[in-house]
């Protein structure tokens, strides 16, 4: 797999840079990630996909997220669209999944509105942060559909691109290079076939159709977390060792402030990484095996995700201050692995917050 060749993790490093600057991930990146199947990480083996064990799948969006933060990023939610697969019905499923470039891109905020009509709905609506917006195959988003005399119900629509204007707004500090862009529709007629409820029984006997989408989304955006911050310790490791000689004998102090809290950060990531995937690896296991686990395990698994989240994110904040003004520089990969895993970890299913 090209995630674990130095040679091409090199050249994707090459190009971050330009890739931030451009919005986008570039084409060839994305034809790895085709070749790989890394968008059909849970997409079912018989709509050729290349389902994974969660586990497994964190793994490879960590590692994608510590070569470059966008396309890690771009892995983790594409790969993530697999888990509507069993949902959406069949014969669509087939059509929307089975292609080799298949990638979805959406929201899960219901902000459109659906009525009925003969064979099917018109939808209008706007929804923002579609990361991969610029190259996915199709999309999916949330809808209230109204009905006369009867309350809203809440529906995925599935929209195929013809129908989808997107509105290039992304405009973040951080994972500039994901293309995570709003998208409209208009009057669009959706056929009753392209609409499913994610939480409706699946088709497939994957244990990942089971797992609960809350806990599966934050193992995959901690995972993607750790990932950036790895690479941001690998980054201040390497500045340090460069300033090493210079900073003995000008600034002793500030050396050794740099280095103790870089040894120290290292270490929090250390044993929050082994916490996670013990709580991962262990309540898949249990999982797959009996489809259920008690409540209290999936909050654990949510915690240690924020946990491992939250590290991440501390760790930077303490070690940023110490490295003067060259980690202010926008294009430097200091500064643009900081805002990357700032923008990362700002993702509400991090923060230890029960709505």
């Amino acid at each position: 797999m090209f995630l674990y060749d130095e040679e091409m993790v090199r050249r994707i490093r090459e190009r971050s840079k330009e890739m931030e600057a451009a919005g986008e991930i570039d084409d060839w990146l994305l034809e790895l990630a085709y070749e790989e199947r890394l968008f059909k990480l849970f997409v079912p083996n018989e709509l050729n996909g290349r389902m994974t064990p969660l586990p497994e799948a964190a793994r490879i969006f960590e590692r994608s997220a510590w070569i470059d933060g966008a396309f890690g990023w771009l892995v983790t939610i594409g790969s993530g669209g697999g888990f509507f697969a069993a949902t959406i019905p069949d014969r669509e499923a087939k059509r929307l999944f089975s292609g080799r470039e298949a990638v979805l891109a959406g929201s899960g905020m219901p902000t459109g509105r659906a009525y009925p009509v003969p064979g099917g709905y018109r939808v209008n609506g706007r929804w923002q942060y579609c990361s991969g917006s610029t190259f996915a195959s199709f999309f999916t988003a949330n809808v209230y559909i109204e009905r006369e005399g009867e309350q809203e119900e809440m529906r995925s629509f599935a929209f195929l691109p013809e129908q989808v204007e997107i509105i290039r707004d992304w405009n973040s500090f951080g994972l500039r290079a994901t293309a995570s862009h709003s998208i409209a529709v208009t009057d669009a007629f959706v056929p009753a076939e392209m609409t499913f409820d994610i939480v409706s029984e699946p088709r497939y006997d994957d244990a990942i159709y089971r797992y609960p989408f809350r806990p599966f989304a934050q193992v995959s955006f901690a995972a993607a977390s750790l990932g950036i911050s790895r690479h941001w310790l690998d980054e201040c490791r390497s500045f340090a060792e460069r300033r090493t000689e210079a900073w003995r004998e000008k600034s002793p102090l500030r050396l050794k402030a740099l280095l103790g809290s870089l040894e120290e950060q290292e270490r929090r990531w250390r044993e929050a990484s082994e916490a996670f995937y013990h709580a991962v690896d262990s309540a898949w296991a249990e999982f797959e095996s009996a489809r259920e686990l008690p409540e209290e395990r999936w909050k654990e698994v949510g915690r240690v995700s924020q946990e491992a989240a939250a590290v991440a994110r501390s760790g930077s904040e303490a070690i940023f201050p110490l490295l003067g003004m060259t980690a202010l520089q926008h294009d430097h990969p200091l500064n643009r692995t900081w805002r990357d895993l700032h923008t990362v970890t700002q993702h509400s299913l991090l923060l230890p917050l029960e709505e």
